[in-house]
């Protein structure tokens, strides 16, 4: 195990150094000369750790499930501990926890900040804030890789096509999500630049978007999306981090395909046509659609950050957030496609039995694909243990002095991973003044958010209840 995590790891690190490098080369680039020698550190520090490790690298055994899990939730406390740094050097008075909170927060793709005025910010940090999320988007997916077996065997079948899941391949593993990764943010970021956006906001917006994450690079998005045109960019290039990743290969590449394999896709395709209709036809409130339509998308990629919305839709809003998108995206969420399964194993179930002498196929419609009871078992098992984690954080942050609907709304938006704005009622929440029990116990349901909870009961089974 121990070979295994430290590979695993030591590729972050070199992420880690390659972008400090690219903060260093934009601070030098724009004469940012104060914090430079900040980065230089951990660019030094990131790529030194990383070496050492690649170098020390032996041939990989094949590692169980639960060396698996804990190789990925280390990776979720120990990569931010290296992402907060910059934070504790440049800000003046902040503390350790803040810095760790802002790193988690970030790497979490949560949004989650400290910081009340983002113009006090150096521009090399803001950009630092973004990447850490982007790192953090990257880390999701590849963690997925590792985690399938657990989360949806079915999911798995279809990807054997793009991805080999031997351990023993993980660098190229690796290597091929992050070039798909990467193309995608670079698209992102042109049709932004394009849009007539300022090539600092339309990078950082990129790299926010690619992730879910919900760090912006101004205290208001309606200070850089201030017309039409720039709402519907933005919310159409929200929907990149909803759909699966290999979406858009699966559409260039589709003649080679079996139809399964746009099976989650066009369901959720379905979704979001009748989520724009449904909207439109009874909730398109004082005429600005365009508004309504980017909360839309923002809350179903599980992104966050809005305008202005009516505050009366934010139940709604939660609902979407909550079932989030595809299983193979940087989103959260139970997952609607899940969902769905669950909705139809359901009726078939009841309908059974006013029908016993009858048979019923747990089969997708339209799709030659057969679900069998399992995997009903564990997609309502996810559903049992998101009620289960909700309640505990709601609990632990109501003890912490926040009061109950705030804590039952930043509950929901902290296992989503999804930051708080207009869409959830709560865009004005200070979390600076938090107590260190509530910015430690957001920051562990932040980790829970990415990981789920059953990878956390299965390592207690491993270690406290051993047959």
């Amino acid at each position: 195990m121990i070979n295994f995590t430290h590979l695993y790891l030591g590729i972050f690190s070199i992420f880690i150094s390659i972008l400090s490098f690219l903060n260093i080369l934009y601070c030098y680039y724009f004469k940012l000369y104060l914090n430079i020698n900040n980065f230089i550190f951990i660019f030094i520090v990131s790529l030194f750790l990383g070496s050492i490790i690649f170098f020390k690298k032996k041939n990989l055994k094949k590692i169980s499930i639960f060396q698996k899990i804990l190789t990925v939730i280390l990776g979720y406390v120990s990569i931010p501990l290296i992402l907060s740094i910059p934070y504790y050097l440049i800000i003046n008075k902040i503390s350790f926890v803040d810095s760790y909170f802002e790193a988690i927060s970030g790497f979490t793709s949560t949004g989650f900040t400290i910081f009340e005025n983002i113009k006090h910010l150096d521009e090399g940090l803001i950009l630092w804030r973004s990447s850490t999320q982007w790192l953090g988007g990257l880390y999701f997916l590849i963690s997925i890789i590792l985690l399938i077996d657990i989360f949806d065997k079915n999911l798995k079948k279809s990807l054997t096509n793009f991805i080999n899941f031997n351990s023993n391949e993980t660098i190229k593993q690796c290597f091929k999500i992050g070039i798909v990764y990467l193309i995608l943010t670079s698209i992102i970021f042109f049709i932004l630049y394009f849009s007539d956006l300022r090539a600092f906001n339309s990078f950082n917006l990129s790299l926010s978007l690619i992730s879910s994450g919900g760090f912006l690079p101004v205290n208001n998005l309606e200070l850089i999306i201030n017309t039409k045109f720039k709402e519907i960019v933005l919310s159409l290039l929200m929907l990149v981090s909803f759909f699966s990743l290999f979406f858009t290969y699966n559409l260039i590449f589709f003649h080679k395909r079996n139809i399964n394999f746009f099976s989650e896709d066009l369901y959720l395709g379905f979704y979001l046509i009748f989520l724009i209709s449904f909207f439109f036809i009874f909730l398109n409130i004082n005429d600005n659609f365009s508004s309504i339509f980017l909360a839309i998308c923002s809350s179903i990629s599980n992104i966050g950050f809005s305008l202005i919305v009516p505050k009366d839709l934010s139940f709604i809003f939660l609902i979407l957030i909550i079932i989030g998108g595809s299983f193979f995206s940087t989103s959260s969420g139970i997952r609607f496609f899940k969902l769905f399964l669950l909705f139809k194993f359901s009726i078939n179930e009841l309908v059974s039995h006013s029908k016993p002498k009858s048979l019923f196929i747990n089969k997708l419609p339209f799709f030659n694909l057969n679900f069998s009871n399992d995997d009903f078992y564990k997609y309502f098992f996810s559903v049992i243990i998101f009620i289960l984690s909700l309640s505990i954080l709601s609990l632990l942050l109501t003890i912490s002095g926040i009061n109950s609907e705030d804590a039952f709304i930043l509950s929901i938006l902290t296992l989503m991973n999804t930051v708080n704005s207009y869409t959830s009622g709560i865009s004005n929440f200070t979390f600076y003044d938090l107590t260190i029990f509530s910015k430690a116990s957001l920051m562990l349901f932040m980790i829970i958010g990415r990981v789920e909870m059953i990878s956390i009961l299965i390592i207690c089974k491993k270690f406290f209840f051993k047959t």
